[in-house]
């Protein structure tokens, strides 16, 4: 794909190039001189112990490679072309216990896998699991993969600049399309500039639910001596074998979409020779299929019950369990509409020739009830004429959703209930150091690649309910000569 998309970029940038050979209209600076190409990379790890999956307990351990390949292609004076190509792997505690049982067990090749399910659940006798650990399951590990483009065009004067994008991306239970466009207006000399930008995404899951869960939709009341289940006990809070499972509250989703919508508006104006500042808010509303379908919730009154070995129960929600895993009362349920509106403003202050201060805040609020603020500072630091340096800090807080609740601190009758501490009150905290090399010459090469910039960032995050993640990315720009 990267090699498609160089050659690609090559062949559009030579035809420009003849092209303003070939024009006898008056110069005019172009807006992108040569076509640049950003190759980036990143490392993302996390842990924690509240895995949505297994309804608010567990282990939240998450890794994930993502890369990138940028590339903008001037198409004349006026107009720009860039292409967004990713793909990203990971791999995943949380998700894997979608279907929790070992591989040895009944449905090690998936809870959602009729076939394979049904051969491994008739063939085991002890199946079992936990929510602190991985299992062998098939939604352990899966790949994301992206694809947009955006156009721009620029006004002969530099003072209007339309735009529009598409795009695409799909996983393994989930695909979305994006469009949407702006138009940014520069005026009193560039130092006041207005933008609006529109986008709509429609995006599909292809519903997987947990094992339990989706074997009691096939099968219905019957489901204990079909598939998964024909075979295997089931044991209640005392671990003696018990026929009371029964999921009653738990009704497929009746539909699969989930449409976004977003408007935002934002001001910007240059205030001094030190001072710039600028302003934003944005609307988005979604409409669908917002709960996960495999996100489990565990009722207060309702009786327990599990697969796996019962001496594990009393230590059930610690790492000490090795070998149980608790049936599931229900999927989440989140209402069908979410409309959200953050408000935020930008302030950037120019200390001296090494130092420049840029910093954030935005307000947050949505009809689910969260309230959230957010606030930052970065300090690029000019440490030569090559290299900038990037201390930064994140700040953010947010009140909890009126449908969440704990494992287990939930109650049957109530509408909407989710234990994804996503949702939760929380704190969080991110700092990093960022590294900037800048080669505006672009003296090493690279083939017809000449390197402008190199970019690297660390950071580390960390959030008051346990979880904690450290994030690396690497970038290179390169100039297309």
């Amino acid at each position: 794909m990267k090699k498609i998309i160089f050659a690609l970029a090559l062949l559009i940038n030579m035809a420009v190039v003849a092209q303003v050979k070939d024009s006898t209209t008056t110069f005019k600076k172009r807006v992108l001189e040569n076509t640049e190409v950003d190759l980036l990379l990143s490392y993302y790890n996390q842990d924690g112990t509240h895995s949505a999956v297994s309804g608010g307990i567990g282990s939240e351990k998450l890794s994930d490679i993502a890369s990138n390949i940028v590339v903008a292609v001037p198409l004349n004076e006026d107009d720009v072309l860039t292409f967004d190509v990713g793909i990203s792997a990971y791999t995943s505690a949380s998700s894997s216990n979608i279907n929790p049982f070992n591989a040895t067990g009944a449905s090690g090749a998936g809870g959602y896998d009729d076939k394979k399910a049904i051969q491994k659940g008739t063939a085991a006798s002890s199946p079992y699991g936990t929510p602190w650990q991985a299992s062998s399951g098939a939604s352990k590990s899966d790949q994301l993969a992206s694809v947009s483009a955006n156009y721009s065009h620029n006004s002969d004067n530099r003072n209007n600049i339309w735009t529009a994008d598409v795009s695409f991306s799909n996983e393994y239970d989930y695909t979305s399309i994006g469009f949407g466009g702006g138009f940014t207006k520069l005026f009193n000399e560039k130092n006041t500039e207005i933008s609006i930008k529109a986008n709509a995404y429609l995006d599909q899951w292809r519903t997987i639910y947990p094992t339990e869960l989706h074997e009691y939709a096939k099968y219905g009341a019957n489901f204990k001596n079909n598939g998964f289940f024909s075979g295997v006990s089931i044991i209640d809070q005392n671990g003696a074998t018990s026929n009371g499972y029964l999921p009653s509250a738990f009704k497929p989703y009746d539909k699969s979409n989930r449409n976004s919508y977003s408007a935002s508006i934002s001001f910007s104006q240059i205030l001094t020779k030190k001072i710039q500042m600028s302003v934003f808010m944005d609307v988005l509303q979604q409409e669908g299929l917002l709960g996960t379908p495999y996100q489990r919730v565990y009722f207060a009154d309702k009786a327990n019950y599990y697969i796996g070995q019962s001496q594990y129960i009393p230590v059930y929600t610690t790492s000490e369990n090795k070998g149980v895993y608790q049936l599931a009362d229900d999927k989440e349920r989140l209402p069908s509409t979410h409309f959200k509106i953050p408000i935020g403003a930008r302030l950037n202050f120019y200390i001296n020739e090494y130092v420049v201060a840029r910093t954030y805040y935005r307000y947050y609020q949505d009809n689910w009830g969260i309230q959230a603020h957010t606030a930052s500072i970065e300090l690029p630091i000019k440490i030569s004429s090559s290299f900038t340096a990037y201390p930064m800090f994140r700040y953010y807080t947010q009140t909890a959703s009126d449908y969440f609740a704990p494992y287990e601190k939930h109650l049957s009758t109530e509408k909407y209930y989710t234990s994804d501490y996503d949702l939760s009150k929380f704190d969080s905290s991110q700092y990093g150091l960022g590294f900037t090399y800048t080669d505006i010459f672009t003296r090493a090469r690279i083939f017809v690649l000449g390197l402008k910039s190199i970019d690297l960032r660390l950071n580390h995050y960390t959030r008051s309910d346990g979880l904690s993640a450290n994030i690396g990315s690497l970038g290179f720009k390169f100039l297309l000569e």
